[in-house]
């Protein structure tokens, strides 16, 4: 007579299993999709007519297929960008070929330069994702310093660290972010 094979408990493997894929799934890194914080505007009126916006208003920034630079019509350097577009945003000196300002009465601020700049960005279809993402961070950079040094001049302290909302959005009045992104294309080398 054959003599019976014993049979494995399939149930302390199915234990065995699961601690092993927890395992894995605990100490695996997981890449992270990077992305840009920004609230959009709303979609325009197809009814209302473009605004009339001067040149000297529009701060052009162009990025080509070969990741490089057009600031203003000149090459440029990425390292450069956010210092020229804080001197223009804010233009100091109120010269005539930086963006005009308006006068406006701030609550918690009270009278109050603000720039008309918009910074106008186009890319080409063939730039970098990680170039794109880095002119954006330089760009968003240039704000965050600006609101930095208003809301450390208005409150004593950086924006990042302002806790009142009211104080927060008095400084985004003061320096709205005016980006505008035309859709990508074949802008040359």
């Amino acid at each position: 007579m054959a003599r019976k094979v014993p049979e494995i408990n399939g149930g302390s493997m199915a234990d065995i299993a699961f601690l092993l894929l927890i395992f894995f799934l605990v100490t695996t890194t997981m890449d992270v999709d990077k992305g840009i914080v920004r609230r959009l505007p709303p979609p325009p009126n197809p009814d209302a007519e473009p605004p009339d916006i001067k040149e000297r208003n529009i701060f052009t920034i162009l990025v080509n297929k070969n990741d490089r630079l057009m600031v203003e019509g000149e090459p440029g350097q990425l390292r450069n960008l956010r210092e020229e577009v804080k001197r223009f945003i804010s233009n100091p000196y109120n010269k005539e070929t930086l963006p005009e300002k308006r006068m406006e009465q701030i609550d918690f601020l009270g009278q109050v330069s603000v720039s008309k700049g918009i910074i106008s960005l186009k890319n080409d279809r063939g730039t970098s994702y990680d170039m794109y993402i880095r002119v954006q961070n330089e760009l968003a950079a240039a704000f965050r310093e600006l609101k930095n040094e208003l809301a450390q001049e208005k409150f004593g302290i950086k924006y990042d660290e302002l806790a009142k909302e009211e104080y927060i959005k008095a400084i985004d009045k003061a320096i709205p972010v005016a980006i505008s992104e035309a859709e990508p294309e074949n802008v040359g080398d």
